[in-house]
């Protein structure tokens, strides 16, 4: 898991807060609080963290402010790995047998960076027998956690198919834009 790569566990928690809303900024006090760790050892993390262009740090009045750098050249990557992490992600897989058999679950890297949709978009592609009432108990507990409407379109493999196959463009314009495989591959999504 992700300690193997990652020892530090408040770094790695630090990374998952700032990851988890790449657009808030934190000072000092408020990432301790919110990581639940001593101070000092939130400071460490956050000077490595800072000489690694991984966050930047500004002084505004008399506090140091924290916002992630989405000009790192990893942050695209830290993005997808933290999303592995984040709460919708975890309970969908923990609760996996209890959805039916998803042969493809997909975001669109506007739902990574919680970035607006426009009308016809949506945030998740969901493939497979579904079992909808599960999925949607997980989608709105998700919702009420992260603060914002989660789009999202079910079809089956069948359904799927068909429209891809006939240039479908609703179906098109999600599969064309960036995103990430929470379920399957994506050389067999785009096949």
């Amino acid at each position: 898991m992700l300690e193997y790569i990652i020892p530090s566990k408040t770094r790695r928690k630090i990374l998952g807060l700032f990851y988890q809303d790449i657009s808030t900024s934190y000072h000092l006090r408020r990432i301790g609080r919110e990581v639940d760790e001593e101070i000092n050892a939130v400071k460490r993390e956050l000077d490595i963290l800072t000489s690694g262009k991984i966050l930047k740090r500004e002084k505004r009045l008399n506090k140091v402010i924290y916002t992630i750098n989405d000009k790192y050249i990893f942050f695209n990557e830290f993005l997808r790995i933290f999303f592995k992490e984040n709460y919708f992600t975890q309970q969908i897989l923990k609760n996996l047998p209890r959805l039916g058999k998803i042969k493809f679950l997909c975001a669109s890297e506007k739902f990574l960076k919680k970035q607006k949709i426009t009308k016809g978009e949506v945030y998740l592609l969901i493939v497979g027998m579904v079992v909808i009432p599960e999925i949607i108990a997980i989608i709105s507990s998700a919702e009420q956690k992260i603060g914002f409407e989660i789009n999202y379109t079910v079809m089956t493999e069948e359904e799927f198919s068909f429209r891809k196959k006939n240039n479908d463009p609703f179906l098109w314009g999600f599969l064309k834009q960036p995103k990430f495989m929470v379920i399957g591959e994506e050389s067999e999504l785009m096949k």
